[in-house]
């Protein structure tokens, strides 16, 4: 039987010059810590970020490597990679992948194609994960009870209001 190998990933980063993702690693049985250039080809300022960073994740040269770094995270360093190679400063880079990545409350959800709508739901799972609290977490509290003021005067819904509109 083969041992598999399992590599746990620190940080990753991306490379301008010449363009490539670089992960700094440590193999679970090791502990020296080891770096990795997965060197990026083929990718210009049109390509799409979603799907390179699909490709490389999936590739089985790195596959294993890239088990602990998110898409998202590789989303993110291709599009920062994507607005070097558009002429963009990398604070401008950052700046429209941050505007990207937060969901606008007055949007109309409604009116997204399918691709647009599984990037907000991704991004609102994505802030869900981050933002709950687990058993494990040191402020973790169970059955949190919340008084509700009850003497202040109760706003109604639009939508409770009775409509002559038929359904």
């Amino acid at each position: 039987t083969r041992t598999v190998m399992t590599y746990v990933a620190k940080k990753c980063g991306v490379c301008f010059q010449p363009p490539s993702i670089i992960l700094i690693y440590k193999d679970d049985g090791k502990d020296k810590t080891r770096q990795r250039i997965m060197p990026v080809r083929n990718f210009s300022k049109f390509s799409d970020c979603s799907m390179a960073a699909e490709q490389l994740k999936n590739n089985p040269r790195h596959k294993a490597y890239l088990e602990g770094v998110s898409l998202h995270q590789l989303q993110k360093l291709y599009s920062l990679l994507k607005g070097h190679l558009g002429g963009e400063s990398l604070a401008q880079s950052l700046e429209k992948f941050r505007q990207e990545e937060t969901i606008d409350p007055e949007e109309d959800m409604n009116k997204l194609d399918d691709k647009e709508l599984a990037k907000r739901k991704s991004i609102m799972d994505e802030l869900f994960e981050k933002n709950r609290k687990k058993k494990d977490d040191p402020d973790f509290i169970y059955d949190i009870e919340v008084e509700f003021p009850q003497d202040e005067q109760l706003e109604s819904c639009g939508w409770d209001a009775e409509s002559g509109e038929e359904i």
